[in-house]
């Protein structure tokens, strides 16, 4: 009988595979991910549980997805401007937009999203420069901190 030297075959044990295709491992890093998808789908809810009409969200002036027109206007006041359109299936959809004036130069905006009376989302000019924890509870149109 011949021995091919081709064919030998190489055992191999769990030490010798490379950390991240150990067992422990992939069962660490896939339980971590899982986690982090849940929190990610089920945070909002539970936002929602803890403050179901908003209350302490207005009463910080802070604004969040799924409050209606009024409530937006309770916590920080009326916009602007307000643009308003309506999509080819009749949603009415507007455009709110808030100015923060700076000084007398600069002026950053903010811009909220609304479909049928309930807010779906929004973002803020220069969010890039914006530092969350400088902003005044106590205000409902926050100034930046320079």
């Amino acid at each position: 009988m011949t021995s091919d030297p081709h064919t030998t075959q190489i055992e191999s044990s769990p030490e010798d595979a490379p950390f991240i295709r150990r067992r422990p491992v992939r069962i660490i890093i896939y339980v971590g991910l899982g986690l982090f998808a849940m929190m990610a789908v089920i945070w909002p809810f539970i936002t929602q549980l803890l403050d179901p009409d908003f209350q302490q969200h207005i009463e910080q002036h802070r604004i969040m997805v799924g409050m209606t027109k009024e409530q937006v206007l309770e916590s920080w006041g009326g916009p602007q401007t307000i643009n308003t359109s309506f999509t080819k299936d009749g949603i009415r959809q507007e455009e709110w937009i808030f100015e923060d004036w700076e000084d007398t130069a600069t002026v950053r905006h903010r811009y909220l999203y609304f479909e049928e009376g309930v807010l779906v989302g929004g973002w803020y000019e220069g969010s890039r420069e914006r530092n969350v924890k400088n902003f005044p509870a106590q205000k409902p149109h926050p100034k930046l901190e320079p």
